[in-house]
This record gives C-alpha cells, structure tokens and sequence, in this order.
C-alpha cells in the first residue's frame, strides 16, 4: 500500500502527492476558464491567502487548488518525493 505524501504549497498549506494530477501556469485561457468553470463547481481550493496566484494544481478528484508558488517549485517537490 502506497504511503500517503504530501507537498508543502505554500503558507503550510498541504496537498496529497499522490492525488495531483498537473502542476500548471494560471496565465493561458483554457486553464483560466478551467479555474472559473471550478469556481462556478465550488471546486476551487484558494491557498494563495490573497495574493497572487502562480500555480494551479488540478487533483484528481476534479478540485482545482490555487498556490502563490510558482509551478516549477511545485514539480520539483513533487519530483523530490518520488526519488523518497
């Protein structure tokens, strides 16, 4: 049975590694309107405490979470988990 994981987002927010399905940039249109179709849904989890968002991490449960890190960091915790 796989170990349950988590990466830090930013502010001590958490999410389950093992959930996430992408790591991407907030700036282009479709992932824009993702985000809004979520928000719409109440899909969306806001971790950015107000501020700006640099990263948007779509889950596999169909959540959408907003982080003020910036997507590569977000990968690069990622990637350093699985090498755990």
């Amino acid at each position: 049975m796989d170990s349950i994981r988590f990466i830090n987002i930013g502010y001590g927010n958490l999410v389950s590694a093992n959930r996430v399905i992408a790591v991407v940039s907030p700036d282009s249109a479709p992932i824009k309107r993702i985000i809004q179709e979520a928000r719409e849904e109440g899909r969306v989890i806001d971790a950015t405490y107000g501020r700006k968002t640099r990263a948007v991490i779509v889950m596999d449960s169909g959540h959408v979470v907003l982080s003020t890190i910036m997507p590569e960091t977000v990968g690069s915790r990622l990637s350093l988990k699985d090498t755990e």
